[in-house]
């Protein structure tokens, strides 16, 4: 009996294509160097969550069915006030909104899939593993190992998440108020976040999203979040098709350069 439970998870795991077994322990180890960031921001939410007016028990389940840190964390003021049930609602899915950039970039790649399975996908989505998989996988479509890719990148994050924001949970009478948690696990993304600027469109992007961040701090809702990654989005877009036109150009004027020297020589030159 000892051994069945290992047996069957290895029967369970060898059904799955060779590729896609192959993408899934690739991308959870290029997922692991993100870790400790997860790790910290994941402990910091489970300490806020704890220290708000909800019970262990009602954190503890607003962790494993929200699975979203910032509307987590924005939500939590309002359970404080005793705002409205809608309110609440609406506040989450407008912290949310940039999901539904996420998933429009990942719907090329996984259009092909069922709709239970695209949106048992959609459901573990996340900043960090969809910003990998897009630098991973630039073109759209079937390609073998790709789902398992994002699932090795998405169950780590998940797996992670939740043993953190649970630690965080039962374990926040531990952790004074003085300690500026909050700023800690900021401070853990950051070198995360610069370690994902591969180009000048995503450094564009990046200081588009930051400046628009600072500028639209005080709108309601956690607008400005909202804000910053349209704006870096359209910065990104903007900077790409400038780079794509100004190669165009250059390959029109190879090009042209090259047609005119092996022109034929005209009959003065033959003379």
């Amino acid at each position: 009996m000892t051994f069945q439970s290992p047996q069957a998870l290895q029967r369970a795991w060898q059904r799955f294509d060779p590729a896609e077994r192959a993408g899934f322990v690739d991308g959870a180890r290029h997922f692991a160097p993100s870790l400790p960031a997860v790790f910290s921001w994941g402990l910091v939410t489970g300490v806020a969550m704890s220290k708000s007016v909800m019970t262990v028990p009602e954190a503890i389940g607003m962790s494993l069915l929200v699975y979203a840190g910032s509307a987590q964390l924005a939500v939590l003021p309002l359970f404080a006030a005793g705002l409205p049930l809608w309110t609440i609602w609406l506040t989450a899915a407008v912290v949310n909104l940039r999901f539904v950039i996420f998933s429009a970039g990942l719907q090329p790649h996984f259009s092909h899939l069922p709709l239970w399975r695209r949106t048992l996908l959609g459901s573990f989505n996340g900043d960090l593993h969809f910003v990998y998989f897009m630098q991973r996988y630039a073109t759209p479509g079937y390609e073998p190992g790709k789902e398992g890719y994002f699932w090795g990148m998405a169950l780590t994050n998940f797996v992670m998440w939740q043993v953190s924001s649970i630690a965080g949970i039962v374990l926040a009478s531990a952790f004074p108020d003085s300690w500026g948690l909050a700023l800690a696990g900021t401070m853990a993304l950051i070198p995360v976040m610069v370690s994902t600027i591969g180009s000048r469109s995503t450094l564009l992007a990046v200081a588009v999203a930051a400046t628009l961040a600072l500028l639209c701090f005080d709108l309601p809702y956690r607008l400005g979040l909202v804000a910053a990654v349209v704006g870096a989005i359209a910065a990104g877009m903007a900077s790409d098709e400038l780079a794509a036109r100004a190669t165009l150009r250059g390959i029109r004027r190879r090009n042209a350069g090259a047609g005119r020297a092996g022109a034929a020589p005209s009959a003065e030159d033959r003379a």
